[in-house]
């Protein structure tokens, strides 16, 4: 009896302590969400702009024979992963590696700790990721893809949708694609559209890169703070289970010595 009693306490201790560290993690994931969701908002705001800047210029037939806008016949795939740079953030990790196994081979650029740990060497700090970070990238994609080195380029990362809910997701960068409503625009630019095109399609990807780490870094965000929120309720749970557990061994342990005693006396 007095083993359970002492194994119960141990526990206790365990979890109780297990509690803090979670609750603490929740504290500093709450902290962050503001500042996280701010930058998210604003970067979607820079990607919508740059997105309608190279619509407009896909629609101009001075940019037809542009090579980023040439048909991928072959298959060698670059893809840009964002993964967390912790753990402890719920399905969040699990879902992008979930996505990225599904996909074809390729290169991996990786950003973020836990994407370095799976596809080697890379940025390894998604929320510490620049805009600079995202323009230096772009512009070595551009060249790569210029040269011949590969054929797509695709990003991996994660949507914020709320809260409660984060969807991992591939999105195609290169080739540029025309959308299929876009209506072919006559204008006039200055020096030329296609100078302009050329121009304008790293800072593209410079905005979608730099709203798709901040997105993802969201969501890591939002992930680990509903997680942590989830294990310190359990832990809360369980500490009340081992706690009554505790109390009933105690109040056992209590009676069988009064019993024991009352015994003793009457012989």
């Amino acid at each position: 009896m007095g083993a359970d009693i002492k194994n119960l306490r141990v526990r206790i201790k365990s979890v109780n302590s297990t509690r803090h560290l979670t609750r603490a993690m929740g504290l500093v994931a709450s902290s962050k969400i503001r500042r996280a969701t701010g930058a998210m908002i604003k970067s979607r705001k820079y990607a919508d702009a740059v997105q309608e800047m190279i619509d407009l210029l896909i629609s101009c037939p001075d940019c037809k024979g542009s090579p980023y806008l040439k048909a991928a016949f072959g298959g060698r795939v670059r893809r840009i992963v964002i993964a967390g740079d912790r753990g402890l953030a719920g399905g969040y990790n699990a879902n992008i590696f979930r996505l990225t196994a599904s996909l074809s081979d390729g290169e991996w650029i990786s950003i973020g700790k836990r994407a370095c740990e799976k596809y080697g060497q890379g940025y390894r700090s998604a929320e510490l990721f620049s805009s600079k970070d995202a323009f230096r990238l772009s512009q070595t994609l551009c060249a790569d893809y210029l040269a011949g080195k590969f054929d797509r380029l695709e990003i991996v990362r994660t949507r914020y949708v709320s809260m409660l809910s984060q969807e991992a997701e591939v999105i195609p960068l290169l080739p540029l694609t025309k959308k299929a409503d876009q209506p072919a625009r006559d204008m006039i630019f200055e020096p030329d559209a296609g100078q302009i095109f050329r121009a304008a399609v790293p800072e593209y990807l410079t905005g979608i890169i730099t709203a798709s780490v901040r997105e993802s870094f969201a969501s890591e965000v939002a992930a680990r703070r509903m997680a942590m929120d989830s294990a310190d309720k359990n832990a809360q749970q369980m500490i009340d289970q081992l706690q009554l557990a505790y109390n009933r061994a105690r109040q056992s342990a209590i009676t069988q010595e009064i019993t024991e005693i009352v015994a003793g006396s009457g012989s």
